[in-house]
């Protein structure tokens, strides 16, 4: 017998609990997640290009991860569909984890790849069931502020642990940041038994194809993924742009980075609940394209550390908002597509990021190639706009925003 929740019971009068028992449980597996992926996410670049290639390799192993990725998150609503929450959650978590150790017995271009693919599908699996389970706990009331409580626990992860598998895998080697993260994907796996298997959402479901012909949901989904663009590139690149006399700030960034990052989900999830997300997206992305620019600076660790502060504060605002405003645009039978929409728009940004960025740096150098990312992101301002304005004319039509 499977264990159900039903999402379109009525709730009691008043400001409804944000935490929960679920929730909790949901918060061990998004923990054992996310520190397994960040873990690596900036090791197995310098990992790849240690053995030649330089910045082709490293890109291509961060492309490879990325595109598994995305493929592996249009394909989750169906597989959650066919098998459940819990069955894909644990699938997720066992091909996170399972398949890093093998990186330490072999770095040539095949063995990562293979590893990557695997890592990526897995977690695709938790990101796109876990994220539509996750929205559905979260009382509609309280979603800004509950996804930015979601972003916190999943962002404490990349907050240590991309400093720390860079910090461990220079001074224990990088077996160790292999083998540290296939057992944080693992050891999350008995906390999915106590998840619930199905959800019965409200409303009528929104295929993945009608998701994308929505332009209310690819708008913000455009503008995520130009920012993700370059968090590809920072997490990829930056310990391989910085010169070596001032490595030293490289593991000070990827915490400043994040840190920003999580503290401005926060005020951005409080902020859009009584304001609404729409105006938030212009600014998060100016912030963003600021922060990419200034890290041309490459030779200077402090503007390394003021750039990656922008960036990620700009990225933080640009998470939430983005993905507060796509949930409150389809009912709850349509978050598993936003939860899909939403990380493809993040993976496949950071995988093409990566991917290119390696090949603009090998003929620019690097800071003509993060001059050049910035550019790019300026180009969504289109998007940005033309969300803001509809938003604002449907604010003025319908009265306050509701979430």
């Amino acid at each position: 017998m499977t264990d159900t929740l039903d999402s379109t019971a009525p709730r009691p009068a008043g400001r409804p609990p944000l935490v929960t028992r679920p929730l909790l449980l949901r918060f061990v597996s998004i923990l054992g997640a996310s520190t397994s992926f960040y873990l690596l996410l900036s090791v197995v670049p310098g990992y790849a290009a240690s053995d030649g290639g330089g910045g082709g390799r490293a890109g291509l192993a961060t492309g490879t991860l990325m595109l598994a990725t995305v493929v592996g998150e249009f394909a989750t609503p169906a597989l959650v569909h066919r098998y459940g929450y819990r069955v894909v959650l644990a699938v997720g978590l066992g091909l996170l984890g399972a398949p890093a150790p093998a990186l330490a017995f072999s770095r040539s271009l095949w063995c990562i790849v293979a590893v990557c693919s695997l890592r990526g599908l897995g977690f695709a699996f938790t990101v796109v069931a876990g994220g539509a389970l996750t929205a559905s706990l979260i009382p509609s009331e309280r979603r800004g502020e509950g996804l930015a409580l979601v972003g916190i626990v999943g962002g404490v992860p990349s907050l240590v642990a991309l400093p720390l598998g860079v910090w461990l895998a220079a001074h224990a080697g990088p077996g160790v940041v292999f083998g540290t993260a296939a057992v944080a994907a693992l050891a999350a796996l008995p906390a999915v038994p106590g998840l619930p298997e199905r959800l019965r959402m409200s409303g009528r479901p929104v295929g993945m194809v009608e998701g994308l012909r929505r332009p209310e949901l690819l708008r913000p989904a455009v503008v995520f993924a130009v920012t993700a663009v370059a968090a590809g590139v920072v997490v990829t690149f930056l310990p391989l742009a910085v010169p070596r006399t001032a490595r030293g700030c490289v593991a000070v960034a990827l915490f400043v980075q994040p840190a920003a990052a999580t503290l401005a989900r926060w005020l951005a999830g409080r902020y859009a609940d009584r304001r609404g997300p729409a105006t938030l997206l212009l600014p998060g992305l100016l912030l963003s394209a600021v922060g990419t620019l200034l890290m041309a600076l490459t030779g200077g660790p402090v503007a390394v550390i003021v750039a990656v502060a922008l960036f990620g504060t700009g990225f933080g605002i640009t998470q939430n908002a983005t993905l507060t405003l796509m949930y409150a645009r389809v009912p709850a039978a349509g978050y598993g597509t936003v939860s899909a929409l939403w990380n493809c728009a993040y993976d496949a940004g950071m995988g093409a990021g990566a991917a290119a960025f390696g090949w603009v740096a090998a003929g620019t150098g690097y800071p003509w190639a993060f001059t050049a990312t910035a550019a790019v992101m300026v180009c969504a301002l289109a998007p940005a706009l033309t969300d803001r304005r509809t938003a604002l004319r449907a604010t003025a039509d319908d009265g306050p925003f509701q979430p």
